[in-house]
């Protein structure tokens, strides 16, 4: 194997551990909504505020974020976002024994500051490795695959940790697990400080002057199915984040179910997607991300239906608990939204060439969708109920079958991207 394949594997190796420390920290968040409505009595909409917190961070950091990348590089921005990280993840700690919802939200925002960080490092970075096309979208569905690892784990611990009972949940319960997060950051920090990550997209001083002497005529936005891409990842991000998030409310407040189960089936949610994009892995050399997408958005919008209109009466016995066999519906749709990210990206970033680092950004910053969705379908919950609250992402996913359908076609090829 010549130094360049070596370094290329060392790199791809790195690249998966930040994608599971994304899920991780960001699951944990979305989990701790349990938490914060009984010990701060926040409403649904208000139990998803650090989830928004911890998103509407890419909307501040997304474009910052991309500038970054392009001139200090990969790695630079690595240890900046595992530093942030840990220090995010420190403030929620601190939450706890200050008994303040505030200080909680302050922990979240920060920490979405990391997140959005390192997702616009990884995911570029994995479709360079693999050389753009079928194969970057392969290398893409396998770190999201390490990516669902972390987010199977966060639900699972913190149910676990807070015990059957929902009414006497507390912040201080989660100290474990954001310890092992902070430990995660720590161990992060070494692992990419002491690896040779290439540098493809980084900016040198020449070419900085070259490009304030001369404004380029053309951005990103000047692609149409780049711009549509990028609302579809506000929409599939709001689609991921909101349909386990509600679940683990709803599941947790009925008395046949409680915190543990309901987080355990979200954890599941979480490894079924684990399990679709080792799938979406194995066979997104084969299959085109537009089909790809197309298939597995009808397929989650038929899933959400039934998930709205099955009887809650209809049951099924999970670990000794009486669980609305419309639940088993919504892990199964981790499945569906599985592949989604991956097939959009690829097909967002297919021919920008050099406007590649700066889309990276500006796609970073619709990721807010993650805390922006859910918090208006816990807000519709509110009004009327956990079941019929799933409109928001049915009507999130119909929009992103539209853009594998129509929207993805590159019809910008005119464009220099040289």
């Amino acid at each position: 194997m010549s130094n360049k394949q070596n370094l290329n594997v060392a790199a791809i190796v790195v690249m998966f551990l930040l994608f599971f420390m994304i899920a991780f920290v960001t699951n944990f968040a979305g989990s701790m909504g349990v938490i914060v409505k009984n010990q701060f009595g926040a409403s649904n909409a208000m139990a998803q505020l650090g989830t928004l917190a911890n998103f509407i961070a890419y909307a501040c950091m997304g474009i910052p974020a991309g500038i970054i990348l392009k001139r200090k590089g990969y790695k630079f921005t690595s240890l900046l976002a595992v530093t942030i990280g840990f220090v995010g993840v420190g403030v929620q700690w601190v939450s706890g024994y200050a008994e303040s919802f505030g200080v909680y939200v302050l922990g979240a925002f920060i920490a979405g500051f990391s997140m959005c960080l390192l997702n616009i490092v990884v995911n570029p970075m994995l479709n360079t490795l693999g050389g753009g096309g079928n194969r970057g979208n392969q290398l893409i569905q396998f770190g999201g695959s390490c990516n669902s690892i972390g987010g199977t784990l966060a639900p699972i611990i913190l149910g676990y940790l807070i015990g059957g009972q929902m009414d006497t949940a507390s912040v201080s319960d989660a100290a474990p697990a954001m310890i092992a997060a902070m430990a995660i950051f720590a161990v992060a920090f070494l692992v990419v400080a002491f690896s040779n990550i290439p540098e493809p997209h980084i900016e040198t001083p020449e070419q900085r002057a070259a490009a304030a002497a001369k404004k380029d005529a053309h951005s990103p936005l000047s692609f149409r199915h780049f711009v549509l891409g990028a609302i579809a990842i506000f929409f599939y991000v709001g689609v991921e984040v909101g349909v386990p998030n509600t679940a683990n409310l709803y599941m947790s407040g009925l008395e046949s179910v409680g915190p543990a189960v309901a987080g355990t089936l979200v954890g599941f949610y979480w490894l079924s997607m684990m399990c679709g994009r080792l799938l979406g892995g194995a066979i997104g050399g084969k299959v085109s991300s537009r089909v790809m997408l197309a298939t597995v958005s009808s397929l989650a919008i038929a899933m959400l239906l039934c998930v709205m209109f099955f009887p809650e009466s209809w049951t099924i016995a999970f670990s000794g608990k009486a669980v609305p066999i419309s639940m088993i519906l919504m892990v199964l749709c981790g499945l569906m939204t599985s592949v989604m990210w991956g097939a959009i990206f690829n097909l967002s970033a297919e021919g920008l060439g050099k406007y590649t680092p700066a889309a990276s950004g500006i796609f970073m910053a619709l990721v807010c969708g993650g805390g922006i969705l859910p918090f208006f379908q816990n807000l519709l919950a509110d009004h009327t109920n956990f079941l019929i609250s799933y409109l928001v992402p049915v009507a999130g996913l119909a929009y992103i079958l539209f853009y594998a359908l129509v929207g993805s076609k590159n019809v910008n090829k005119d464009i220099p991207t040289e």
